[in-house]
């Protein structure tokens, strides 16, 4: 399904996470640490900086479904984005989903949308320059040479980034980098790194390939449909938000 537009300006819609609500939550796995404080500079860098965002602001009744790394290749997934029409984000590291892109191609034909997570899944905070651009633009190329689409929006590994990766990530062709509010834990439970303690929304959810890992991404994407429509929600396309 299409979502609506958000409401308010493109930089209404977005907004900073904040440093000591995002510590709040521990959470493991590919979006294990707390997403980290927003970079402080002794200056201001040059040039706009895309937005970090962990929610989305928005009247519209929708969340946002994103999947990190690529590691997961069900074929149920596949079947389940084409049936329910799920606007899916997914965040492909190179290293991780290159052996298997041709499944990825399948997503993005039934309406998935492929994100950058960097070439080889690094933490990119204290990284140096030349070396955050060669793993976020470097992805940028891959998934353009591979699918024809120049990504957007950037996952930094573990939620780890520094004033360094956006301005790499500007460099690049990135419009926003993109954490996340909610996140299943080892249960399949939703977690939350700050505010209240319930879906809301505009809110992101990452969900983990690993966690909980006796179920398939099929069944642990079905469960969270049940939770958000019982919350009176649903899915929406993050691109159209950002």
């Amino acid at each position: 399904m299409k979502s609506g537009s958000g409401d308010g300006s493109r930089s209404g819609r977005v907004r900073w996470a904040g440093a000591a609500a995002l510590a709040a939550a521990l959470l493991t796995g590919c979006a294990a640490p707390a997403p980290p404080a927003a970079p402080a500079g002794a200056g201001a860098p040059p040039g706009p900086l895309p937005p970090v965002v962990d929610h989305v602001r928005t009247r519209d009744p929708v969340v946002f479904l994103t999947y990190d790394d690529g590691v997961e290749r069900d074929p149920g997934f596949v079947e389940l984005v084409r049936a329910r029409r799920l606007p899916v984000t997914m965040f492909l590291t190179d290293q991780v989903a290159g052996p298997a892109y041709g499944h990825f191609a399948r997503l993005r034909a039934v309406g998935a949308s492929l994100q950058n997570h960097t070439l080889d899944h690094p933490a990119l905070r204290g990284l140096p320059p030349a070396g955050q651009r060669a793993e976020i633009c470097g992805q940028q190329r891959k998934l353009r040479s591979r699918f024809g689409v120049r990504p957007r929006l950037l996952r930094p590994p573990y939620g780890r980034y520094d004033t360094t990766t956006l301005r790499a990530a500007a460099a690049c062709g990135i419009g926003a980098v993109v954490l996340w509010r909610a996140a299943p834990d080892a249960a399949g439970v939703l977690t939350y790194t700050r505010g209240e303690r319930r879906l809301r929304p505009g809110d992101i959810i990452a969900v983990d390939p690993d966690r909980p890992a006796d179920r398939s991404l099929t069944a642990r994407t079905e469960r969270l449909l049940r939770e958000i429509e019982e919350r009176g929600l649903r899915v929406g396309r993050l691109e159209d938000y950002l």
